[in-house]
């Protein structure tokens, strides 16, 4: 199992960290170690003094493929969940004023909070699809998938030119506008619609 994940994909949140608007999809990834399950505590590292909250829906893919056709990229994934892309700003802009690769601010352990997986099926347009992140109950991002620069498909048809899917993958599609500095004691809680689908806190 890998995880993938998308930046720049909604334009507000490009604009509000002065980025350049992408011609294709950004790419990144997170290692298998970053994930945390089941409401777990965030653990705030103590590397970083300006680790950002990024709430994105999550893709779950569900059969290998690789260089996949347009008209096949909806069978490609079975499932929707939610999650937030930790990210220690601080050393990420470290590492883009040296131009290097900041794998480390996106990576570290416990970056990657993920909700549990909802059969698509159940969704009645993911196209369309609202989400939110409350932070001590107060809503912090707010987004719909309709903004996307890049939807679903076109997601998973870029990345299969590159890096063969496989089941079990998990996409993270990019955050909307909103990002900011989570601290110790904060709850977050994530939701999809009106659902709640994680709540957690940050020690």
């Amino acid at each position: 199992m890998k995880i993938i994940a998308i930046g720049r994909n909604y334009a507000a949140h490009i604009e509000e960290l002065n980025n350049e608007k992408p011609d294709e999809p950004v790419i990144f990834t997170k290692p298998d170690t970053a994930i945390l399950k089941n409401n777990a505590p965030f653990y705030y590292p103590d590397f970083s003094t300006d680790i950002h909250h990024e709430v994105e829906i999550l893709l779950r893919v569900c059969k290998e493929g690789k260089s996949i056709s347009p008209k096949f990229a909806h069978k490609y994934y079975d499932a929707i969940g939610l999650g937030i892309d930790f990210t220690a700003r601080d050393l990420q802009s470290k590492a883009k004023e040296k131009r290097l690769p900041w794998a480390l601010a996106k990576g570290f352990n416990g970056s990657a909070p993920i909700s549990e997986f909802v059969p698509i099926e159940e969704f009645k347009d993911l196209k369309d699809l609202n989400f939110s992140l409350k932070v001590n109950d107060d809503v912090k991002q707010q987004g719909n998938t309709k903004l996307m620069l890049f939807s679903f498909d076109e997601i998973i048809v870029y990345i299969s030119k590159f890096i063969t899917l496989k089941q079990g993958d998990i996409i993270f599609t990019g955050t909307p506008e909103g990002v900011g500095p989570v601290q110790i004691g904060d709850m977050l809680e994530g939701f999809i619609e009106d659902k709640s689908f994680f709540k957690f806190d940050v020690k």
